[in-house]
């Protein structure tokens, strides 16, 4: 099995999409959430929007989810993961799409994203007692660059903050991940980028692309992971996730690959094909919560037949 997964593909491919295709209106403006900052940089105020449950305290102690959006690092708009949010409040946890630097408007670096991510996780899990949280039950989401983000949350070691508090983990405790970019740079046994190529990808992520990459710093004790993912995936291959998820078992972790087969990358978001998928991939990412004890199993079903 040829073990190399084009990093132009992966990246390039990422960067002259979105450049083509532009982005949502920013700062986008989200109903039935609470807008608090939660970083200042470099004169920027970033935001997460939190949705509660019906009738959450600050008593409680809720299990919470943090969604980056996706956009290649370059774009997007934290309104991506709103109707995941919506659902989520609905069935009890608190759920927060957060906001981060990216290069079109603030002309950052990827490690950068990474390091506003862990900032965002950081500060909810700092933040936990006033938000009726569960500090040691917060995962993280994303789709596309944004599961890059969450996932770089729970694996890479370097890009938190100097000023932070460090004592106050910015590592997720569990992942749910849509079309995620997980393999940033070449597995050994395949052939190499040239260097040109390297070069630029350096440029872009602001440091060597292995230091960025979720497959080159796995280790064990990982949090459990469920991964969403297109079989026809032509920006981020589904052999990418493929072989995460094997090298995820090799060291023991826990990761749940869910193929769609002949979907693209996207397909899981909201308002495609009657939502169809996204319904689908919601369910199963409630089941996957359920079985780590974020949500309370919904009630069961009794038919009832002449």
């Amino acid at each position: 099995m040829n073990k190399i997964i084009s990093l132009v593909t992966i990246i390039c491919c990422f960067s002259s999409i979105f450049e083509a295709k532009g982005q949502a209106a920013y700062p986008p403006h989200i109903d039935g959430a609470k807008e608090i900052t939660y970083k200042t940089v470099d004169g920027c105020k970033l935001s997460l929007w939190i949705f509660t449950p019906a009738k959450h305290k600050s008593t409680n102690s809720a299990a919470a989810i943090v969604f980056f959006f996706g956009g290649g690092w370059n774009a997007g708009s934290p309104a991506q993961f709103v109707k995941h949010c919506e659902y989520l409040s609905a069935r009890g946890m608190v759920a927060i799409v957060a906001d981060y630097r990216v290069k079109s408007r603030h002309s950052v670096t990827a490690k950068v994203c990474v390091s506003d991510a862990k900032s965002a996780i950081r500060w909810v899990r700092e933040n936990a007692s006033e938000l009726g949280i569960d500090g040691n039950r917060i995962a993280a989401g994303g789709g596309s660059a944004g599961g890059h983000l969450a996932a770089a949350c729970a694996t890479l070691p370097k890009f938190d903050e100097e000023d932070e508090n460090k004592s106050i983990s910015s590592k997720p405790n569990a992942l749910v991940l849509f079309n995620p970019a997980l393999v940033l740079a070449p597995i050994d046994g395949g052939e190499k980028e040239s260097n040109k190529q390297m070069a630029g990808l350096e440029k872009r992520m602001g440091t060597k692309p292995e230091n960025m990459s979720p497959y080159h710093n796995m280790h064990g004790k990982l949090p459990p992971t469920i991964i969403f993912h297109g079989t026809a995936d032509t920006i981020v291959p589904f052999k990418s996730v493929e072989l995460f998820t094997e090298r995820m078992y090799e060291f023991g972790n826990e990761c749940t690959l869910l193929g769609y087969q002949g979907e693209p990358h996207g397909f899981f978001n909201y308002g495609k094909k009657s939502n169809a998928v996204f319904v689908d991939t919601v369910h199963k990412m409630d089941k996957f919560l359920v079985s780590l004890g974020y949500l309370k199993a919904p009630p069961e079903t009794v038919v009832y037949t002449n």
